[in-house]
């Protein structure tokens, strides 16, 4: 059962289904939306500038 329960909670993680549950409780506005894209987007390329040299 253990197992089971594990195994769904990696899928579900890795599918980000939980995480567009989350999205979903409240309206966000586009620029919102924006906004935290641009933030992702900023701290991937920071992650990828950094360790290029590696």
């Amino acid at each position: 059962m253990d197992k089971a329960l594990r195994r769904l909670k990696k899928r579900i993680d890795r599918e980000g289904t939980l995480k567009e549950v989350r999205n979903h409780r409240h309206f966000e506005k586009p620029s919102e939306k924006r906004r935290r894209k641009e933030k992702v987007a900023r701290f991937s390329a920071m992650l990828s500038a950094r360790y290029a040299d590696l």
